[in-house]
């Protein structure tokens, strides 16, 4: 028998944090897959944020110099379809992040065009943009497909600065769910 549908463990992870963080707000399932993955409404169901997740195991490149590893709390990497990012109907992306040692969760949480327009900054613009994000111990959070072991190094040492690669400002960013827990309207 082929179930009706079934989340997969990042959707369970992100609706569990915006539960915890947010007790007055609902999260729900879509019944059919659109592309949104969670909706997030206030109280009564009138406010929604829209939202598809996109989550990754647990992942620490071997090229990674063993002496900064320990600077590195999560990586990620990710193969985005173009046109799907693109033609996104959800409010905001959220990339899920498991932590290397297994004891935190890390999430960004993106505006599907902002994520796109990083993307196309850095790589060009192909069908498939793969990617890599490293969350560091001190709460930075960067895009690193294709950094060199130097840059990777003072990435891990929290000494690399590069305003297009750098992403902090979405790492646990859920400010887009603030206006439905205070009651404010649609997003």
């Amino acid at each position: 028998m082929k179930p009706m549908f079934s989340i997969h463990a990042g959707e369970f992870l992100v609706g569990d944090h915006v539960e915890r963080q947010f007790p007055k707000l609902r999260v729900w399932v879509p019944s059919r897959d659109t592309g949104i993955d969670l909706l997030v409404t206030d109280s009564a169901a009138q406010s929604t944020v829209s939202i598809q997740v996109k989550a990754s195991r647990d992942y620490l490149p071997t090229h990674v110099d063993p002496r900064y590893r320990s600077d590195i709390a999560a990586c990620g990497w990710w193969n985005f379809n173009r046109a799907k990012l693109e033609g996104s109907a959800a409010s905001f992306w959220v990339l899920v992040l498991i932590g290397l040692d297994h004891t935190r969760t890390d999430f960004l949480v993106v505006p599907p065009d902002e994520l796109l327009g990083r993307l196309e900054a850095i790589h060009g613009e192909s069908a498939t943009l793969r990617t890599y994000f490293w969350v560091t111990k001190s709460g930075r959070c960067f895009e690193t497909r294709g950094l060199g072991k130097t840059d990777l190094a003072l990435i891990a040492a929290g000494d690399f600065e590069s305003p297009v690669r750098e992403v902090t400002g979405w790492l646990n960013n859920w400010t887009c769910l603030d206006v439905l827990a205070t009651g404010g309207g649609r997003l």
